[in-house]
């Protein structure tokens, strides 16, 4: 064998070693990673298809059935859609919210406002204006704290201004339970409260003998704030400047006064 013959030998000796190893490598590589993947199992759960409001009566369309991995799935859910369809949301949902028994209403519940109402409380609705509302400001799902001006006094000639509720929800406007949040800002003539039913006798009272005003408070802000309430005099003395109180009497000159043995003494 010549040694240009002996070289190309071993030449394709080393290529066919160096592609064995190649291939032992490539093997080696794909059992490990195989080894490392572990199959994520998942189940069917029940989201929204959209943004639905409190109180909407469940339907096909507003529902989609979607793959959730099973380490992630809630421990109360839904996995077709026909177990949910026809039943009354109690609480919005955002776009692809999982669906849980939480947010929806009892089988009784027929829906609109009624489905939505806290237990233990109830909805009350309060006459509004322009003015009362912040000129339409005030939306469902906020927050306010409602004052009244009521007529005191024996003949009703005296009026006082008091914060009687704080930090109540106002469950809708007009007949809006829900606002978009690109719409206009609009009025509306009835407000409807979600109240417990103290608080509801005090509004009922407040509405019949006097004015309701509401001031608009931040959600964020739930610290209860106790007033003494205000009438003419307390309005009226507001900024007012503080007098310097005046001196003690008997502070001034004493003379003695003697008129033949007898002698007195006068203070000015």
């Amino acid at each position: 064998m010549n040694g240009s013959l002996k070289s190309f030998v071993q030449l394709g000796l080393a290529l066919l070693l160096a592609l064995s190893a190649g291939i032992l490598v490539y093997q080696w590589m794909q059992a490990k990673a195989a080894s490392g993947r572990q199959t994520v199992r998942t189940a069917p759960l029940v989201v929204a298809a959209r943004e639905l409001p409190a109180g909407a009566r469940l339907s096909a369309d507003m529902l989609r059935v979607q793959n959730y991995p099973e380490t992630m799935m809630p421990t109360q859910r839904y996995a077709t859609v026909a177990e949910v369809e026809g039943r009354i949301l109690a609480s919005a949902m955002s776009a692809n919210e999982p669906l849980t028994p939480s947010r929806i209403a009892g089988e009784a519940a027929a829906g609109g406002i009624s489905a939505v109402i806290t237990h233990g409380k109830r909805a009350m609705a309060v006459k509004g204006n322009k003015v009362m509302g912040l000129a339409g400001l005030i939306r469902p799902g906020n927050m306010v704290d409602v004052l009244v001006t009521l007529p005191q006094g024996d003949n009703n000639s005296k009026t006082m201004t008091k914060v009687v509720l704080e930090n109540v929800p106002v469950l809708a406007a007009g007949s809006q339970m829900t606002t978009e949040k690109d719409e206009a800002a609009q009025h509306a003539d009835i407000y409807t409260l979600e109240l417990t039913p103290q608080e509801s006798e005090k509004v009922a009272l407040a509405s019949t003998q006097g004015t309701l005003h509401f001031a608009l408070r931040n959600a964020a802000d739930t610290e209860t704030v106790l007033t003494e309430g205000a009438d003419a005099r307390t309005a009226l003395a507001s900024y007012r400047v503080q007098r310097a109180p005046r001196g003690l009497r008997g502070a001034g000159n004493t003379v003695e006064i003697i008129t033949g043995g007898t002698r007195s003494q006068v203070t000015f």
